[in-house]
């Protein structure tokens, strides 16, 4: 399992486009990815679970992976919430 603590620095933040696409990123991966922020943890694969969050720039969250393919889940998901798409 990894766990990575990461900002976000997309310019609008995670709206519903983004979102989307973040979803689309983790279903790529075999492994179990959830997202941790403001108290609330929701699987990065579920769009309806990821738009709860409501998260802007500048706010820093927890990226939690386990399973086969975690390392790059996990820097792929840095990469996308850092604007590096």
């Amino acid at each position: 399992m990894i766990t990575k603590s990461i900002e976000i620095k997309l310019k609008g933040g995670l709206e519903a486009r983004p979102v989307a696409e973040l979803v689309q990123l983790a279903s790529k991966y075999d492994s179990t990815l959830y997202i941790e922020a403001q108290s609330k943890k929701v699987n990065a694969k579920s769009i309806m679970g990821m738009m709860t969050l409501n998260l802007n720039s500048g706010e820093a969250v927890t990226v939690i992976a386990d399973g086969s393919d975690e390392t790059e889940a996990v820097a792929d998901m840095e990469n996308f919430l850092q604007g590096n798409k």
